[in-house]
């Protein structure tokens, strides 16, 4: 199997999500496309009804109409809601905009951020800092402003959408690397925080390469330059199987999920237990990943793609 054996086991013994999450209100961020749409469609599906925040109205406008299309939900189940992780400011009114329209946040899914093409020694430091801004000051922004709201009601969930180099890192992503470190490590420390509220679950969920749009929005060496090619997807995992294994965790109250295909998979269960070998193994493979980013084929089917040659 594919990914990691607690998944496995839920998906097959515990909790369905389509039951589980029927009618629970949930916030998604980034859901005008990649992940956080495909959400917000399984989801819909489940009944669960929706807050669609990301900075692209008329993208969230799309979503909508397709999960009132696909599922039983009602208009006024699903609230469209334009937000801009890095105008921190307007988060406080985004929530109560939440609260006054559906009464309570039952989970939130922080799944909003970039990703990252380029060389740490070709990269500006403008860059590392959009980064931080992005996909941890803001997740933790949004997260100051729902967790109180969860407590005062006793119970709520928060699953952030981190990443398996979140665990360990990966060469050409040094910067988003850093975040999705410093997200596992607040949320990590988030937890035993809130011993006295058992009914509120801090979730991880921690994806290798995913078929995404997020490899066409990446940041490069610049931070206005786009990227030079996205390259293969046929090798990452399905969106769609992704969306279902987090949707499998957060019905089953799985703290941290790691999903991935093989051989990712293998590589971050290296890290976990034998992690002397684990070095020896990045250190060839990243070889070999910064090698044929540099000969032009993309950074995520480095590993399956042989240098182009003129």
């Amino acid at each position: 199997m594919h990914q990691d054996f607690t998944l496995l086991w839920a998906s097959l013994a515990g909790h369905k999500p389509e039951r589980k999450l029927k009618g629970l209100v949930v916030w998604i961020t980034g859901a005008s496309s990649g992940i956080g749409e495909e959400l917000a469609y399984q989801l819909a599906k489940c009944g669960s009804r929706l807050i669609l925040s990301a900075r692209r109205e008329d993208e969230l406008h799309r979503v909508k109409r397709h999960c009132l299309e696909t599922s039983d939900l009602k208009d006024e189940d699903v609230l469209v809601l334009p937000l801009d992780l890095l105008e921190r400011t307007s988060h406080e009114e985004k929530t109560k905009t939440v609260i006054r329209y559906f009464g309570h946040i039952d989970i939130l899914i922080n799944n909003g951020g970039r990703s990252q093409r380029s060389l740490f020694l070709e990269t500006s430091v403008d860059v590392c800092q959009a980064l931080m801004e992005l996909n941890f000051l803001g997740t933790v922004s949004l997260t100051k402003q729902v967790l109180p709201r969860m407590t005062q009601r006793g119970r709520g969930s928060i699953l952030t959408v981190s990443s398996l180099v979140g665990l360990a890192g990966a060469p050409l992503a040094t910067g988003y690397s850093a975040t999705k470190h410093a997200l596992q490590g607040f949320f990590n420390s988030l937890r035993p925080e809130l011993t006295d509220y058992p009914k509120i679950l801090i979730s991880m969920a921690c994806p290798g390469p995913v078929q995404s749009q997020i490899i066409s929005n990446v940041f490069t060496e610049e931070l206005n330059k786009p990227v030079a090619t996205v390259g293969s997807q046929e090798h990452k995992m399905p969106t769609n199987r992704c969306v279902h294994l987090m949707l499998v965790g957060i019905a089953n109250g799985v703290k941290e999920m790691w999903i991935a295909q093989q051989p990712f998979l293998l590589f971050y269960y290296a890290w976990q237990y034998a992690p002397t070998f684990a070095w020896f193994i990045t250190d060839l493979l990243g070889r070999k990943r910064v090698q044929n980013f540099k000969a032009g084929v993309d950074a995520d089917s480095a590993y399956f793609t042989k240098p182009k040659t003129s």
